[in-house]
């Protein structure tokens, strides 16, 4: 084996720990050191070796290190030697993934940081004389020009002794960047027959949830009778538009995940059909996607029979990526971090497995060393892909996902995604437009998020944003230095072979001009009548609204501003602000009405070019090859995706406004309008989006018609379907809870009546938990909210998740609590603070036994973290729905007369949920506390059987706390 290089001369090593820094001095020498000391003494020593860079100079409060960055970062040389593998990004982490022993990773120290570098370089060292070596060699020289802190050892380990060329024989570097010319070609293949509809009985389901879980698992009865429930989604349907829809609660820990998959893997395997699972959060698609290995153990047969689909944003667009890399080499200058980025994508594209880059193999740290915008820059986030005309099309890794799933047997997908492929279906008709195959039976996953989904899937924006959107995706970039590329540019190559399509182009695009020009949210902002009253008037300066969009923009932000300014329900005490559509104004629907006008002006001619180019599939079928009727497919799908629907809308929701008073006669209305003003990422201050906006008033009406009535088979399945209020223990209580279960599915807008099963929890919650409510934490001092958090932090000694349900809360928490915290050998991490990614912190806290966590409503729901590494979970207040006008609406039309108890419902329903983070296996014992101490005693049927809430104040609390956990950590010692 090659020797191992050598790291930097005296490199020191920085590693926070207990409160001070563990420190390996440049003398070797491991001191402990406060944060303020290493500030001192830091300019003065050689590069240092860290993990996480910008994380350190955070807790270090230094300024963020440029890019590239000056220090020896370990996840920038763990990126480089494993590619498309995760790691947490903590010392302990970076263990585990490397394979070092427990011994080491139990209290690290600074040393274990050259250690680590030490195995990397000497993986990397034995990839020499390889071909994977010469890429690697060609990247890291690329690398060290562009000023790779770890350039010289890298390079070292794989043979490069100087500054030199590279060899001629060895693949070069700017060759070695160009990733898309050696990954592998997707074949067609011929269309899939449509599934057969051979039944799954509930006997063949179980005995295939046995054969899965292998012998010597622990016997979960619930599971089996779980499993036989489901398999009853899998029934052929006896009539069309009346699937067999069953709604299945499963508490936590029955282990619901196997007991569908077991009838879905039998169903598709029997009929050569794909069940599609679908899943409200990354978190739960990650965590089956991890249990399949049960099913298909082999990795390369689990991949040819399971398929991960998200959104075609979330992949590696290669187009935008040889753009970003030519643009980088055509800077030619060291000290380029975006080319070192961009290298490490390169080596990682050649190896993940579906070229996911948010939330799957690209670990979730990557975009906080090398900035989120290079990840989005090398991502379809503007909706141009051009399909078959691309260069890169049979390389296209999403192109690739899409055909691995119209043959797979188990796609997991999530909620957005399966909405808004069942409605495009509808859309298109036929469906033979549509990218995936139509499923016939889904599995609805985290089901008590179904209506949440839907209302996002199906609801209506015409705001500044979305419109300005739509106006750069149609004429592309207007006098900025940007890559967007407008549909004349994108259709090019369809011009030249069909001409007639050029002058309905050319008509829709000036047409779009009346959608909103660059810099109408400062447009806006100048005219409203406090800024208007505060400038000086100079002549030529005053600020003109250019189009009808901007004028009903401009009507809509005055219409907020005048009836929130100084209110409770917005103004400076909020960031966003709303209010109701009507009584409008004359001058609003007037400008509506303008609006209108243009925008069918804008969609006459875009129906008449998808018209033309739908006759050229048909009249030209003569000389159209394969993928230029591809091209032509995706063209029409594009169009009516991205601008079509979303003008025809608008149009529909605009041509409501003729009248201006809402609808009258008492009846339920089945659409909510509003108005609503907020600050966007991105945006100025004291600039803020605007918009119309429209809800359905039951989003799971859309939901049930578009996805559900098409299906044969819909399971839907939850921990927390059905909220049982403890009110009573009558039938006619269950019955209700069942009833708004199927309301909350939209198992009731379906023919027949769902299929209904539940199934308790198998752990012990009296022996296994408990529950506080702290009764003398003030809920609207931020002190004193802070103070409760560290006390119970300190007293379960780590290993706590912080929930909130405002994110100013959390961001005012962390800061006060941090440094005390951290100072205790409690390392704290925070949502919204930690620019990583939700799956990366649920890593960090699953490796490290003492981490502390906030969050907001995302780590409420489907984060699983069994264990010690989760013992404590603290709320810091009732989740009640937040009051704004959706809400309003919802609770007087589909309360049933009892809008108390349709709140009561969603706030049991959330609490159901953050308990159930807690304990996750028969060995867990864990603590829940709400630090709410004007919570009603009618929510608390929210816990499972077995748990007594009792209220304390919060020194008593404290002390349980810290007694219940030690004498867990008692027995577990005498077991061992």
């Amino acid at each position: 084996m090659p020797d191992t290089p050598p790291l930097p001369d005296s490199a020191p090593a920085i590693l926070p720990r207990h409160g001070a820094w563990s420190v390996l001095t440049p003398d070797g020498e491991i001191l402990s050191m406060q944060a303020a000391d290493i500030r001192r003494e830091l300019p003065q020593w050689p590069v240092p070796m860290v993990i996480h860079a910008p994380a350190i100079a955070r807790r270090l409060d230094l300024a963020p290190p440029p890019r590239p960055c000056p220090w020896l970062d370990l996840l920038e040389l763990f990126a480089f030697t494993l590619p498309a593998h995760a790691a947490p990004p903590t010392a302990r982490g970076l263990g585990m993934a490397l394979g070092l022993g427990a011994d080491r990773l139990e209290t690290p120290e600074a040393d274990l940081l050259p250690d680590l570098a030490f195995e990397m370089l000497g993986r990397i060292a034995r990839l020499r004389n390889t071909p994977e070596g010469g890429i690697r060699a060609a990247l890291a020289w690329r690398m060290r020009k562009a000023g790779w802190a770890w350039g010289p050892s890298v390079c070292a380990a794989l043979g490069l002794k100087d500054d030199g060329p590279l060899p001629a024989g060895m693949i070069q570097p700017n060759e070695a960047l160009k990733v898309w010319t050696r990954l592998p070609k997707w074949e067609e293949t011929a269309p899939r027959p449509a599934p057969g509809a051979h039944p799954v009985s509930g006997e063949e389901a179980q005995a295939h949830l046995r054969e899965i879980i292998g012998e010597g698992a622990e016997h979960r009865p619930a599971q089996e009778a779980f499993s036989h429930i489901a398999a009853r989604a899998f029934t052929p349907r006896a009539t069309q538009g009346d699937p067999h829809m069953v709604l299945a609660e499963a508490g936590t820990g029955t282990g619901k995940t196997l007991g569908y998959v077991a009838p879905a893997n039998i169903w598709a395997r029997r009929n050569g059909g794909a069940v599609w699972i679908s899943t409200y959060t990354r978190h739960l698609q990650r965590q089956i996607e991890s249990e399949l290995a049960r099913l298909y153990p082999d990795p390369a047969v689990r991949r040819s029979h399971v398929v991960v689909r998200k959104g075609r944003e979330n992949y590696l667009c290669l187009l935008n990526m040889e753009e970003s890399v030519n643009i980088a080499l055509s800077r030619g200058q060291a000290g380029d971090g975006t080319l070192i980025g961009l290298a490490l994508v390169a080596l990682w594209a050649a190896h993940t497995l579906d070229g996911d880059l948010f939330g799957g193999d690209l670990p979730g740290w990557f975009a906080d060393l090398f900035g989120r915008g290079l990840l989005t820059a090398i991502a379809d986030r503007r909706g141009e892909c051009i399909h078959g005309a691309c260069p890169h099309y049979q390389q296209c890794m999403v192109e690739h996902s899409i055909r691995r799933a119209r043959t797979a047997d188990l796609v997991i997908a999530n909620h957005a995604l399966v909405m808004s492929q069942a409605a495009w279906h509808a859309l298109d008709g036929t469906g033979a437009s549509n990218e995936d195959n139509t499923p016939t039976r889904y599995i609805m996953d985290e089901g008590h998020h179904i209506a949440d989904a839907a209302d996002s899937a199906f609801a209506l924006e015409l705001s500044g944003l979305e419109a300005a959107e739509l106006r750069r995706w149609l004429l592309g970039a207007e006098g900025a230095r940007s890559r967007a590329r407008g549909l004349r540019r994108r259709l090019e190559d369809l011009m030249a072979n069909i001409p007639r399509i050029e002058t309905p182009l050319d008509t829709a695009l000036m047409a779009a001009r009346a959608l909103p020009a660059p810099g109408w949210s400062a447009r806006l902002a100048a005219l409203d009548p406090v800024h208007r009253a505060a400038r000086v008037p100079i002549e030529g300066e005053e600020p003109v609204l250019s189009n009808p969009s901007e004028a009903l923009l401009h009507e809509l932000r005055q219409q907020v501003l005048a009836r929130t300014q100084g209110s409770p329900e917005g103004g400076a005490r909020r960031s966003d602000s709303e209010c109701d559509l009507y009584p409008m104004p004359e001058s609003l629907h007037a400008a509506a009405q303008a609006l209108e006008r243009a925008l069918r002006r804008l969609a006459e001619p875009l129906r008449t070019l998808v018209a033309r180019l739908d006759e050229a599939l048909e009249t030209e079928a003569d000389w159209l090859d394969t993928p230029m009727r591809e091209r032509i497919a995706a063209a029409i799908r594009s169009i009516r995706r991205r601008a079509l629907s979303r003008v025809d809308g608008w149009c529909a929701m605009l041509g409501s406004m003729q009248a201006n008073e809402p609808p009258t006669g008492g009846e339920t209305p089945q659409y909510i309008d509003y108005i609503r003003m907020d600050r966007r990422e991105g945006q100025n201050p004291g600039e803020r989006d605007v918009g119309l906006y429209r809800h359905w008033l039951d989003p799971t009406i859309p939901f049930a018609s578009v996805l559900a009535a098409p299906a044969h088979g819909v399971l839907v399945t939850s921990a927390t379907l059905r909220d049982e209020s403890g009110e009573d223990n009558t039938n006619d209580s269950a019955e209700r809870a069942w009833d708004a279960a199927e309301a909350r599915s939209g198992a009731i807008h379906l023919p027949s009546p769902a299929i209904r099963a539940s199934f308790p929890s198998p752990f012990d919650y009296a022996r296994q938990s408990r529950a506080f409510i702290i009764t003398d934490v003030a809920h609207d001092d931020p002190a004193a909210l802070a103070g409760a958090y560290r006390t119970l932090f300190m007293a379960s000694g780590g290993g706590a998740l912080g929930l909130f349900t405002a994110i100013s809360r959390l961001r005012e928490v962390y800061r006060r609590i941090v440094t005390p915290l951290e100072e205790a050998g409690l390392p704290l991490f925070a949502q919204h603070v930690d620019p990583m990614d939700n799956a990366t912190l649920v890593d960090i806290m699953r490796s490290e036994r003492h981490a502390c966590l906030l969050g907001t409503d995302a780590m409420r729901d489907g984060v699983d973290v069994p264990g010690e590494a989760l013992r404590l979970v603290a709320f810091e207040r009732v989740p009640w729905p937040r009051p704004d006008i959706l809400h309003r609406e919802r609770r007087i039309h589909l309360s049933g007369g009892a809008p108390g108890r349709f709140d009561d419902r969603i706030a049991r329903l959330r609490l159901r949920q953050a308990f159930g983070r807690l304990i996750r296996s028969r060995q867990d014992r864990g603590v829940f506390v709400l630090l709410d101490r004007r919570t009603p005693s009618r929510l608390l049927s929210a816990f499972p059987e077995g748990v007594a809430v009792r209220r304390l104040g919060l020194s008593a609390a404290a002390r349980e706390i810290t007694a219940f956990l030690q004498a867990q950590d008692i027995s577990a010692d005498q077991l061992s």
